[in-house]
């Protein structure tokens, strides 16, 4: 079976603009995003603790949907709305394109816990840590790895003023804030160069809901 890919984003806002970007997210981009062809789902959060106060992914059928003709047409031909938020609104952002290297549990939890390395890590041993959180059976989980292939810089970037790339991400997912704080904890002291942060689900979208 070919590996998903996923689209990792982090990102910051601009002070006093939290209202519009939600609304923007909510009410045109996740829906634009799953019209093209081979997006699964997004799903966004909001962060308890941590450097970005958003995160969202997006889960594809495979890594080549995110170099796709369709998928990078939209890129470059961003919506009047699209323009001012990726102009006026996006701060500090962070995007990857990436691939599903191992997924543990099934279904997903209320509160997350993403960890960002920006130097790769030994692959064996986040794969390791993860199955180690499974054998909690209310834990789910999965390893990212990047998937980046050098490429034009498209519209929206540009507009954005570039993005921050992660070489890997450790995602787990879990019931309760006390439990993801738990699992960020065991993280941080296993591997000195993950950029941690927890956070809170707000919005799930997928190309099933109708």
């Amino acid at each position: 079976m070919t590996a998903r890919g996923v689209l990792a984003i982090f990102n910051n806002v601009a002070a006093g603009r939290d209202a519009e970007f939600n609304a923007w997210f909510q009410g045109e981009h996740l829906a634009e995003r799953l019209s093209v062809p081979g997006f699964l789902y997004g799903r966004r959060h909001k962060a308890l603790s941590g450097a970005f106060g958003y995160f969202n992914f997006y889960v594809v059928e495979s890594p080549e949907v995110l170099t796709s003709k369709p998928y990078l047409d939209r890129l470059d031909n961003p919506t009047p709305r699209t323009r001012v938020t990726m102009s006026e609104i996006f701060r500090d952002m962070c995007r990857t394109a990436c691939r599903r290297d191992l997924r543990i549990g099934r279904a997903r939890g209320a509160v997350t816990v993403a960890a960002r390395f920006a130097l790769p890590q030994d692959v064996t041993k986040l794969r390791s840590a993860l199955e180690q959180f499974g054998r909690d059976e209310t834990i789910a989980g999965e390893l990212w790895l990047s998937a980046e292939k050098p490429g034009a810089i498209m519209e929206e970037e540009k507009l954005r003023g570039g993005d921050r790339k992660i070489a890997q991400c450790l995602l787990v997912d879990t019931l309760d804030e006390r439990s993801a704080n738990a699992v960020a904890e065991q993280i941080a002291r296993d591997f000195a160069g993950a950029e941690i942060g927890v956070f809170r689900v707000i919005s799930h979208l997928g190309n099933a809901d109708a």
